[in-house]
């Protein structure tokens, strides 16, 4: 996409009126609305292709950092053994359970600076193509915040969003969708 177009998007996207964007409890019937909506979030951010999906790389690293797993110090509670983070129906919100595992990873990260982490984000297959790219964008970048707040580089967080587009469960229910509401934290480069 050239520039010119990334910007006659981005103003569209800012005239369309009565834009709501990732509220907490829609149901269904008004993430049907939402999902017809494109947001500006996404549009102004580098695109990228993957086999067949599209990501949006939010941050990246500088090509001087060096990657992979690091040591830290013991983990009592076993929080950043937790990998993959779950978000409720439409949301980006991370869960307040949540934010001591985000916490505990921040730590992580701070002990060892030569790690980069990559935030995946995902949603359930409801919803646009467009839509749920955004969404699970949105989700990622909710993680990354707290990361930042709690010390971390945003130099060093990465964010990929793949939407509905690689679904952690197959089936067609809310089990299922919930098990794809989520976003996974990767370390390495």
């Amino acid at each position: 996409m050239t520039r010119l177009m990334l910007i006659g998007l981005v103003l569209m996207l800012v005239t369309l009126p009565g834009c709501q964007l990732f509220g907490g409890g829609e149901k269904e019937a008004g993430a049907e609305q939402a999902a017809a909506q494109a947001p500006p979030s996404a549009a102004t951010q580098g695109l990228a292709a993957g086999e067949g999906t599209t990501v949006y790389e939010v941050q990246t690293m500088g090509s001087g950092e060096a990657s992979g797993i690091g040591k830290a110090g013991p983990d009592e509670t076993g929080m950043i053994a937790k990998r993959t983070l779950y978000f409720d129906f439409d949301s980006a919100q991370v869960r307040g359970e949540d934010i001591p595992v985000v916490k505990a990873h921040a730590r992580y990260l701070m002990a060892n600076p030569q790690l980069v982490v990559t935030l995946e984000g995902h949603t359930d297959e409801r919803g646009s193509r467009e839509y749920n790219v955004a969404l699970g964008e949105a989700r990622a970048k909710a993680v990354a915040k707290l990361l930042e707040l709690n010390g971390v580089d945003h130099r060093r967080i990465r964010v990929i969003s793949y939407g509905e587009e690689k679904p952690m469960a197959l089936g067609h229910d809310e089990a299922a969708w919930q098990q794809n509401r989520r976003v996974e934290i990767v370390y390495g480069g």
